[in-house]
């Protein structure tokens, strides 16, 4: 063998084992980025209020983008980790609104493991707000799924949807069954200030499904801060022509002190491309005006990450005008 055929021998040899390498460590760990924008056109008027015609971000799905990673570390656990922040597509701006923190949605690193399940530090998202998205036709539409707006946006559970300074434990599928603990710790920011606890549990079997969420907060964000303790119900089935959902909770309130009862019934009807959605959703409070709200829509895919929209409203608290609105819009995933 000629000097010259060694050295091209060696050279593809390095080359190889370099090349093997780099494949070994992209298997080992991934990042990926991601996202989605929502923007619309459309008109909005809150119960009591004025109606207002507008582009809007994130009237669907509230806009936002993300980086997460696996690193595999052997011997079946893994580190993981989520930076993922809300933005407004019609301005540009970040967050949910001004003064939202930029990593608002999540923030959180951690260790996971394919048989004892995945605990992660930092700000996470509630178990409480992925049950209610979960079980109802409209997902996660501050917009217009009812769900979102009697348990979020309404003055019943407090906490937002995410707890910063939080640990999340989430465990692995024991034959459909999943559960999960939660907790976030007090700031010192105030003497008032306290903790966050939750326990959450979820059933997948076929066409049903069902979870159990129950949150205990005494700290969130406000002043002054209000005190909840929130049990969610949630449940639905697959028929094939349709897609049922139910939902029922309640939230007490200790400090004001007030208990609301929340209910929703829902229904996904899939038509060729698109689908119908439809969900009702009622505030039923011991002390205060009953709400009532009923959201319509058509959903069409024109991808599997691109998606037109229209959808209307109704929104009635009682003693005050009728609210509601409606939205021509667009989703795009990446």
């Amino acid at each position: 063998m000629s000097f010259l055929t060694q050295r091209s021998t060696r050279q593809l040899a390095i080359a190889s084992a370099l090349c093997f390498t780099a494949l070994g460590a992209a298997a080992q760990s991934a990042v990926s980025v991601y996202g989605l924008l929502d923007l619309s056109i459309g008109s909005t008027k809150a119960p009591g209020g004025s109606s207002v015609t507008a582009i809007d971000s994130g009237k669907l799905t509230t806009s936002y983008y993300g980086f997460g990673g696996k690193e595999d570390l052997g011997g079946g656990f893994a580190a993981v980790f989520r930076l993922e922040g809300f933005f407004q597509a019609d301005t540009g701006t970040q967050g949910r609104f001004t003064g939202d923190a930029q990593w608002a949605r999540t923030a959180s690193v951690g260790l996971a493991h394919t048989n004892y399940g995945t605990v992660t530090l930092g700000r996470n998202t509630t178990p409480l707000f992925v049950s209610t998205l979960m079980f109802n036709a409209f997902g996660d539409s501050f917009g217009y799924s009812p769900s979102i707006r009697h348990y979020f946006t309404s003055g019943t559970a407090t906490g937002d949807t995410g707890w910063s300074d939080s640990i999340v434990y989430a465990s692995p599928s024991y034959g459909g069954f999943r559960f999960g603990v939660s907790g976030a710790t007090k700031t010192g920011d105030a003497a008032t200030d306290g903790e966050n606890w939750g326990i959450n549990a979820s059933y997948v079997s076929g066409q049903l499904s069902a979870s159990l969420v129950w949150q205990d907060v005494e700290k969130d964000g406000a002043t002054p801060i209000n005190d909840t303790r929130t049990v969610q119900f949630g449940a639905a089935y697959d028929f094939g022509v349709a897609k049922a959902f139910l939902q029922l909770g309640e939230v007490k309130n200790t400090t004001v002190p007030n208990t609301y009862r929340i209910s929703g019934l829902g229904a996904r009807v899939p038509v060729g491309a698109g689908a119908f959605v439809a969900q009702w959703g009622q505030i039923d409070p011991t002390t205060g005006p009953d709400r009532n709200t009923v959201s319509l829509g058509y959903l069409h895919a024109l991808s599997k990450r691109s998606e037109l929209y229209a959808v209307a409203m109704r929104d009635k608290i009682d003693g005050l005008s009728t609210g509601g609105g409606y939205s021509l819009g667009m989703r795009h995933r990446f």
